[in-house]
C-alpha cells in the first residue's frame, strides 16, 4: 500500500472519481465522506422548493406533491449548501455522530 503524503507523486495516487459509464452515480453510495450531516426539521419548513435544487448530490427528494421529505444520506457528502439557501432556518449542520 502506498503511504499518501505532500511529497508523494502523482503517479503514485489511485484515481478517484472515474466516472466509466453515464447515468451510474446511484450505483455508488458516497455518503460515508460527510463529516458534517444535515438536520431536516419539518416544523419550520416552508416546502419554499429552494433546497433541492442546489443540492449537487440530489440528496434531497421530493414527493409526488412536490414536497421535500427528509435527506438521502446515502449520498449526501454534508457540503451545507442546502442550510446556506434555507431562508427559514429548516435545516441545521450538525457534526456527523452528534
Amino acid at each position: 500500500m502506498t503511504e499518501i503524503n505532500n511529497t508523494t507523486p502523482m503517479e503514485k495516487l489511485t484515481p478517484g472519481g472515474d466516472i466509466y459509464n453515464a447515468g451510474n452515480a446511484r450505483e455508488f453510495k458516497t455518503g460515508d465522506w460527510r463529516s458534517s450531516r444535515p438536520v431536516w426539521i419539518p416544523e419550520k419548513c416552508t416546502q419554499c422548493g429552494l433546497c433541492f435544487p442546489v443540492c449537487p448530490d440530489d440528496s434531497i427528494p421530493v414527493n409526488e406533491e412536490q414536497k421535500r421529505t427528509d435527506f438521502n444520506y446515502d449520498y449526501c457528502k454534508g457540503c451545507g449548501v442546502c442550510a446556506k439557501v434555507c431562508p427559514f432556518g429548516a435545516i441545521e449542520m450538525k457534526e456527523e455522530g452528534e
